[in-house]
C-alpha cells in the first residue's frame, strides 16, 4: 500500500523539520547567528489517467485525470538574513554591523571566511583577532604603548599613543557583502564561505551606498524568535503525529484485507 510509504516521507522531513528549529533555538544566545528554515518539495507523481489524452474520435480529453502523489522531500535549509537585535557590552573591540554586510576573516589556509560576529580580541603582537585567533582583514595592528582604541562608524581605527595628544589612525575596517547572503554555506564558528551561488563579494567600507555601518561596544545578537520557533515547532509535531496515523490507518486497512476469509 502507497500510502505508508508515503506517510513515511512526511514522518523523515517533520524530523528533519524539527532538527532545523532545534538548531535555532540551541544558537538564540549565539553572537550574529541567522536563524535557518526548512522548505520542502512535493515528490513525483503517478499517473494513472493523463490530463488531456483524447478520450474519443471526436477530440475530447481527460480535463483533470487522475494523479497519485508519492510524498515530500526536503528542497532547501535557507538561512534568514535579518537582522539581529543589538546589545551594549562596553567592551571597545565588540563591534555590531547594523545593516548589509560581513566582516572578512582570514582562515589559517590563507583563504577568506565572513561573519556577522564582531567579537574581537588582540593577540600576543596587538594584531586584530577574532576568538579563535583568525585576523579580521584588513590586518590591524594595535602598538604596546596604545591606548583608548576607538572604531567610528566608518571603519576607522584610531587610538591615543602615550605622550601624544593627537589620535593616531591604524586602518580601515571593511565589509563584504553577497548578491545571495543565503547562498553562503556555513562552517561553524559564526563564520561562512563565498560559494558559486552566493556570487562573489562586494568589498567596501562601512556606511558606503549599500553598506551597513559599524557600532564600537555592541555586539550584534541572534535573529532567533523563540515564540516563532516553539510555534514552528507545534506545528511540526502535528504534522509528525498526523503521518504517524496514517501509517496505522493503512496498517489497520491491510490487516481487515489478511483477515478476509
Amino acid at each position: 500500500m502507497k500510502a505508508l510509504n508515503i506517510a513515511a516521507t512526511g514522518m523523515m522531513a517533520q524530523e528533519l523539520n524539527v532538527e532545523v528549529i532545534s538548531h535555532n533555538v540551541a544558537n538564540m544566545r549565539t553572537t550574529g547567528f541567522k536563524r535557518q528554515r526548512a522548505e520542502f518539495q512535493d515528490l513525483l507523481y503517478e499517473n494513472l489517467r493523463r490530463m488531456g489524452s483524447v478520450t474519443s474520435d471526436a477530440g475530447t480529453m481527460v480535463p483533470a485525470g487522475v494523479q497519485i502523489g508519492m510524498g515530500v522531500k526536503t528542497a532547501a535549509t535557507p538561512r534568514v538574513m535579518s537582522q539581529g537585535s543589538i546589545n551594549l557590552t562596553e567592551k571597545d573591540l565588540d563591534i555590531a554591523i547594523r545593516g548589509e554586510g560581513f566582516f572578512r576573516i582570514q582562515l589559517p589556509d590563507g583563504s577568506t571566511a565572513y561573519t556577522r560576529a564582531g567579537s574581537f580580541e588582540l593577540d600576543a603582537n596587538g594584531l586584530l583577532v577574532t576568538v579563535d585567533g583568525y585576523q579580521v582583514e584588513p590586518g590591524i595592528t594595535v602598538p604596546n604603548n596604545a591606548r583608548d582604541i576607538s572604531i567610528a562608524a566608518d571603519g576607522t581605527v584610531e587610538v591615543l599613543i602615550d605622550g601624544e595628544t593627537a589620535a593616531t589612525q591604524l586602518g580601515q575596517l571593511q565589509l563584504a557583502r553577497f548578491i545571495n547572503k543565503s547562498g553562503l554555506e556555513g562552517i561553524g564558528d559564526n563564520l561562512f564561505l563565498e560559494t558559486a551561488a552566493s556570487g562573489t563579494p562586494q568589498v567596501s567600507t562601512p556606511g558606503d551606498t549599500g553598506f551597513g555601518s559599524l557600532l564600537q561596544n555592541h555586539l550584534e545578537q541572534s535573529n532567533v524568535n523563540p515564540v516563532t520557533e516553539i510555534s514552528d515547532l507545534i506545528a511540526a509535531q502535528r504534522a509528525y503525529e498526523m503521518n504517524a496515523r496514517i501509517i496505522s490507518g493503512a496498517d489497520e486497512m491491510l490487516q481487515a484485507t489478511a483477515n478476509l476469509r
